[in-house]
């Protein structure tokens, strides 16, 4: 797999002509802002695949760098800001980490009572 890279434009702090920001950008911004510090700096980074590029954010909030969980074709853009927003809002305790779905072999253990004491 190749190593991704920044795009042109490595730092996309928001303004004008940065397209509106979507509920978990407005939080990260609003909490950086209630703390305080700086507002956060997202940077759009791409990969090429092939024929095609995929597109990843990396935001920095308080010299912490939070990448997004996922990549996205180009027209979704604002989706990878909005995933590495999230993330970084999980990282810093301000949103409840994702539960996930449990193993199979875990929810048939707990479902038959495995482990569990008898009395």
């Amino acid at each position: 797999m190749s190593t991704p890279t920044l795009s042109p434009a490595p730092s996309v702090p928001l303004s004008p002509a940065t397209p509106a920001a979507s509920p978990y950008q407005e939080k990260l911004i609003n909490w950086c802002r209630s703390l305080g510090g700086r507002a956060p700096s997202f940077q759009i980074l791409s990969d090429r695949r092939g024929g095609r590029t995929a597109w990843s954010c990396q935001v920095s909030v308080g010299g912490q760098n939070i990448q997004a969980r996922f990549w996205y074709d180009g027209q979704y853009v604002n989706n990878a800001r909005e995933d590495a927003a999230e993330c970084a809002l999980q990282f810093f305790g301000q949103l409840p980490s994702p539960q996930g779905p449990q193993p199979r072999h875990l929810q048939q253990q707990q479902q038959r009572g495995y482990g569990a004491v008898s009395s």
